[in-house]
């Protein structure tokens, strides 16, 4: 009996093992595919990204596999086991198999601590059983009437080995072709997915600059790095028929798809109001009411600057952080972002951008770079390196630990009437 325990336990815990690594492969992969943001320190239990019904007929399995363990207890013990042992051999065996499994997976690394004192839990259990309910006699020499009671319980014993074993093969069969299944489709509706989000990337390069416009007297340099395939990061730079800009810089909540949509919608209310005016306030209340009761409780935030040929610059903010002056950044007033009601009043201020002076322009993917200990890359380092080009405070900020779109846009006022661009 000792024996037949030992060998119980250790087969459960081996299969228990080999399957939680399983498990633990599928989470892995699953996590990366939803790309859920949950928080990296929380354990992912596997239990839950699979159907209950899953879990239920695998669980079952492992009970019918198991549970034969208490039958064979009895074939060992030439059939003499009272029913009420045989009985609780076969529950005892199948149920910590059961619990044996369910920890195994939901525990991993931790599982040793149920393990441990439930294999003794299972040992004094079965222990109390055969010590309250001791074997059976039979007579010496046995009764033809016992010889075909003992006979008819071998057959049985092997009987319920053989059905149980075909039960649980077919529970395992079954969990792991629908587990096989629900894999390819949402293998296959990635696939789709992935295609559409190329799609959409392919439509972002196209709205967002790709190469500086030719602007005499100022260098421009800029760096985009969605933090997903599509970003919710955008910038716009439209010349002017006398030879400045329009730079509009902005940042929808959120990331993916869904902001990289309201991105488009924007670039475009932004392509049609510059049509008509170059006025920084007058552009971001277009963008206000274009975003107004169309994001489903969304929101950006946006900064307008028209930097006119002789460097003066009027700028207009719509919660956005503010630029940075010659590595310093500036104090502008505090309004709302754009799509909150009862937003849209936006103040314009006027400065000059002197020759050799430089306005940069970046969004919060830079400043909310995080490294491996979850530390800011911050407004210190920020400052410190915002006289730097665009792809190098990019980089930087990259480096550090990306975790949201990254956005720099630079305008550098040179002391000669000529041009220089460069474009990550």
């Amino acid at each position: 009996m000792v024996i037949s325990l030992w060998l119980s336990a250790d087969a459960a815990i081996c299969f228990i093992h080999a399957f939680q690594k399983g498990r633990e492969r599928i989470g892995e992969v699953n996590l990366r595919e939803k790309r859920i943001g949950a928080d990296p320190a929380k354990k992912f239990n596997p239990w839950d990204n699979v159907p209950r019904w899953v879990t239920v007929i695998f669980l079952v399995a492992v009970f019918l596999t198991f549970s034969t363990m208490g039958v064979a207890g009895d074939i060992s013990d030439m059939g003499l086991e009272p029913l009420t042992r045989f009985v609780g051999g076969v529950l005892v065996s199948g149920l910590f198999a059961v619990v044996y499994a369910w920890s195994g997976v939901k525990l991993r690394g931790r599982a040793w601590m149920v393990f441990v004192p439930l294999f003794f839990v299972q040992i004094f259990t079965m222990a109390v059983l055969h010590s309250r309910f001791p074997n059976l006699h039979y007579s010496n020499p046995m009764t033809p009437a016992e010889v075909d009671g003992l006979s008819n319980r071998l057959n049985f014993d092997s009987i319920a080995i053989i059905i149980a074993t075909f039960l649980a093969y077919t529970g395992f069969v079954f969990v792991f072709i629908g587990e096989f299944r629900r894999r390819m489709r949402v293998t296959t509706e990635k696939t789709v997915l992935d295609s559409e989000m190329a799609a959409a990337r392919e439509i972002q390069q196209v709205i967002v600059p790709e190469e500086a416009e030719c602007f005499p007297g100022f260098c421009v340099d800029s760096t985009y790095v969605p933090a997903q395939q599509v970003g919710g990061d955008f910038f716009q730079i439209l010349p002017d028929a006398h030879g400045g800009m329009l730079v509009v810089v902005g940042d929808v909540a959120g990331k993916g798809l869904p902001a990289a949509m309201l991105v488009s919608m924007l670039v475009g209310s932004i392509r049609t109001a510059a049509e008509d005016s170059h006025d920084p306030a007058l552009i971001l209340r277009k963008l206000h009411d274009r975003l107004l009761g169309r994001s489903s409780g969304g929101f950006a935030t946006a900064i307008a600057a028209r930097i006119e040929r002789d460097g003066t610059v009027t700028m207009a903010n719509a919660g956005h952080l503010p630029p940075y002056l010659d590595g310093k950044e500036m104090v502008l007033a505090g309004t709302l972002p754009l799509g909150f009601a009862g937003g849209g009043q936006y103040q314009a201020s006027t400065f000059v951008l002197e020759p050799g002076s430089r306005l940069v322009f970046l969004t919060d993917g830079v400043v909310e770079a995080q490294d491996g200990n979850r530390e800011l890359f911050g407004f210190d380092r920020t400052r410190q390196i915002s006289t730097r080009t665009a792809v190098e405070i990019g980089d930087a900020a990259q480096d550090f630990g990306q975790s949201d779109d990254i956005t720099v846009v630079a305008i550098e006022r040179t002391a000669y009437q000529g041009f220089s661009a460069s474009v990550a």
